[in-house]
């Protein structure tokens, strides 16, 4: 078996964190995990908010989401779609793309109008929905590194999305909340789940080969 098998085998939505700090180094690799997660057209339509400010997440328990690991969590990484897609939003992108490769941004003029007429193709609403899923990519992407580095992560749904979103003044940023990840380290005594053997369908249930 090999080792990212090991990890993601001993990786587990903890319900309850001990208040352990994650160290710096591995926080890093996980939010560099997130930055090189793929996105349709690369556009990466999201931001990721990073809150280790005490306060701050205990405000979210009080208001947003009466969750154990949000006052226990080392981080809560908050991942929010954009609200809208702008022209002036793929403009910046193409932009960086030609700064990053050396070209010109004139070079790209045939993909920036492909990526405009799709944007423009789907309603507001389903902008934003095509948004949150390329931000839950971006989530599936921190999972996996939290596992490499023996970080517990919680994925979560289920809180006050307007609440949370008023908290963090993401309405004036162009931003909505879709999805919650606590990162910090598993309290096994308080935590009954912690040591119980991984439930998942057989590989014969889950796959259909064709």
């Amino acid at each position: 078996m090999n080792n990212l098998i090991e990890d993601l085998n001993w990786r587990y939505a903890a319900k309850r964190l001990n208040g352990q700090a994650v160290p710096q180094e591995k926080l890093n690799t996980i939010l560099e995990a997130i930055k090189l997660s793929p996105s349709s057209a690369g556009l990466q339509p999201y931001n990721i908010v990073v809150i280790s400010d005490q306060e701050t997440k205990n405000r979210i328990f009080r208001e947003a989401a009466p969750q154990p690991q949000i006052p226990d969590a080392s981080h809560l990484l908050v991942f929010a779609a954009w609200d809208k897609i702008t022209a002036a939003q793929i403009s910046e992108y193409m932009n960086l793309i030609a700064t990053t490769r050396g070209i010109s941004v004139e070079s790209l003029s045939k993909f920036q109008e492909n990526v405009t007429n799709s944007v423009q193709a789907r309603s507001e609403e389903g902008n934003f929905n095509w948004a949150a899923r390329q931000a839950y990519i971006a989530l599936g992407h921190a999972l996996v590194a939290a596992a490499t580095e023996h970080v517990d992560a919680t994925p979560m749904e289920g809180f006050n999305n307007a609440k949370l979103d008023e908290i963090l003044g993401l309405e004036e940023k162009g931003l909505k909340s879709v999805v919650i990840m606590t990162l910090g380290y598993r309290d096994s005594e308080n935590d009954g789940l912690s040591k119980a053997k991984k439930v998942r369908r057989s590989h014969e249930e889950l796959f259909i080969s064709i």
